[in-house]
């Protein structure tokens, strides 16, 4: 195998994804491929909070599409700052910092967090099987990744 290509072919998948949620020209069309991104019975959850909150791929579009589409979500963007990518045969995990701003009922926000995605080799290519991000909080301040505890 050749790490290279899965390591290219692995950072289009997350560029991808990340870009799925800019606002403006194309917008639609992202989110649609967005679903092609993963696989159909991936996981998706939200860290942060008392419980974490745990979606289907649908459930996890959704209500982006909504809130991006609806008005009340303008200038929004996100994107990777910092990732890790780790491969092993068809298994692949890419740990990032990310940052996002925007507008959100007029109001502009930028904030930051840590995504885990956790990607597997098909016949079709790399797809997103698990995904899970925890936003950064006060409390909780983003890290640069080599300060990430490491088992």
């Amino acid at each position: 195998m050749d790490v290279s290509a899965d390591l290219s072919a692995i950072r289009m998948v997350i560029e991808d994804f990340f870009g799925a949620f800019t606002s403006g020209t194309g917008l639609l069309a992202r989110l649609d491929r967005l679903a092609d991104l993963m696989l159909p019975q991936a996981v998706v959850v939200r860290g942060g909070g008392d419980t974490p909150v745990v979606s289907s791929v649908d459930e996890f579009i959704a209500p982006r599409r909504a809130l991006l589409t609806n008005g009340q979500l303008l200038d929004f963007a996100e994107w990777p700052e910092t990732s890790r990518i780790d491969v092993f045969g068809d298994l692949a995990h890419c740990f990032c910092v990310y940052a996002k701003k925007g507008r959100q009922d007029g109001v502009p926000f930028e904030a930051r967090g840590v995504k885990s995605v956790q990607l597997v080799r098909m016949p079709t290519g790399w797809r997103i099987s698990a995904l899970a991000w925890h936003d950064e909080e006060a409390a909780r301040p983003v890290p640069d990744l080599s300060e990430l505890s490491h088992v």
